[in-house]
This record gives structure tokens, sequence and C-alpha cells, in this order.
């Protein structure tokens, strides 16, 4: 049976259950800086997103000057309230340890919370040093850009096109799809929402999955064919 020459999973949402956890944090930052937003929906218009890039959205569409200092305030609220309340999505550490093609992890999360939640929910240990976070490869920009896909797969020394990537959301999709790589979409985490897979299959994943139980059979059915 063929098999992928690397399979990437996105973290946040796909691994670890954190999504519902920024956008509630989000959504009150950005609730009390003046433009009232519930957490819902934070989740299903920005997940993906860093929270800079969410507040320069949140500008154009209200037209309201939002601080910088939200981001710092952000981070440290954010990180105090995962490492409280993360914890790793239903099936994933038996999903990863059956891959058995090269896996890694592409993130626009910082590396100090990456390894704080995988070590947190035990998922450190599967991928070891194969991880990459957008915010610290020179140069790069986060996602929906592909930036991170594109240097993983360099560095990993796999061929985009047989690259299998794990995204929970359109963002995600959108970067990796850029990168010439095949997704499949997730919504098994806490954070998703009605259409949601309908609107990752819409960006371009070639399918989804809401368990991680399927991961496998899914990989190796389309694996059987080319894109």
């Amino acid at each position: 049976m063929p098999q992928p020459d690397l399979v990437i999973f996105d973290c946040d949402g796909v691994l670890v259950d954190s999504e519902v956890i920024a956008a509630r944090v989000d959504a009150e930052l950005i609730t009390r800086a003046g433009f009232p937003i519930e957490a819902e929906e934070v989740a299903e218009r920005f997940a993906g997103l860093t929270f800079h890039d969410i507040l320069l959205e949140v500008e154009k569409l209200s037209a309201l000057p939002l601080q910088a200092s939200l981001i710092d305030e952000e981070r440290k609220l954010l990180d105090n309230r995962l490492a409280k309340e993360v914890r790793g999505i239903e099936g994933a550490r038996e999903a990863v340890a059956r891959v058995q093609a090269p896996r890694c992890i592409c993130s626009n999360s910082m590396p100090d919370r990456l390894e704080m939640m995988l070590t947190k929910t035990g998922l450190k240990p599967l991928f070891g040093d194969r991880i990459f976070s957008a915010r610290t490869i020179p140069g790069a920009r986060p996602k929906p850009a592909p930036d991170v896909y594109i240097h993983a797969a360099k560095a990993m020394s796999a061929d985009p096109a047989n690259t299998f990537v794990i995204e929970d959301s359109v963002h995600g999709v959108h970067a990796a799809r850029a990168a010439g790589m095949r997704v499949i979409g997730f919504t098994g985490a806490s954070h998703s929402y009605p259409g949601h897979a309908d609107r990752l299959t819409g960006a371009g994943a070639e399918t989804v999955i809401r368990r991680h139980a399927d991961l496998q059979a899914v990989l190796d059915a389309l694996s059987e064919w080319a894109e």
C-alpha cells in the first residue's frame, strides 16, 4: 500500500482541545475593548489565526482601533487558562501512534505554548523535535500563509504532493492547499460548529473526519489514488 511522504498535524483543535479556550479568552478581551462578540463567533470566524491577525480582522469589521497591549494581555491570560484547562482530544494519541509515515506538527502557536500543551497531554514524545511553529521560522508568515507547511516539507525531505495535513480551520486548510498538500479536515474538537465540515471541504479538504479513530483508514484510502 502506498505511504505518504509525511503526515502533518495541526495542534490547536486537532491534537489538543485548545481552540474553545482561546475563543473564550479572545471574545472576553475583544468585547471589553468595545466590540461585543461571542466565543462561538470567534471560533467560527477566526479559528486558526493568531490573535494579532484576529485584531486586524476585527478592526476592519468595526473601524475600532484596538490597543496593541491586548496582544500581551491575551497571551498571559490564555497561557494561564491553557495550563489549567487544556486536554488532549479523544483518540489523538492513539491515532498519531498508528501513523507509520513520518509525522510532524505545524502550528501558529509559540513554541513554549506548544511545549506546555503537548507535554501536559502526553503527546510530546510522539513527535520529538518534529514540531514547527510559524512564529519562529525566519521570514515566515503564520497561517493562512503556507510558509510553515513549506518549511516542514523541506525539513522532512517530503514531496508536498504526497503530504497529508490534518486541519480543523478554514485558514489552516487554505495554508496547506497553498503549499500543494492534501488535506483531511477534522471537526472533533469542542469548538466545532454547525456547517464546520462543509466549510472545510469548501476550503479544499478532500474529506472530513470527526473521530481520530477514523484517521488511519482515511489515510490508507486516500493514499491509493493521486489527487
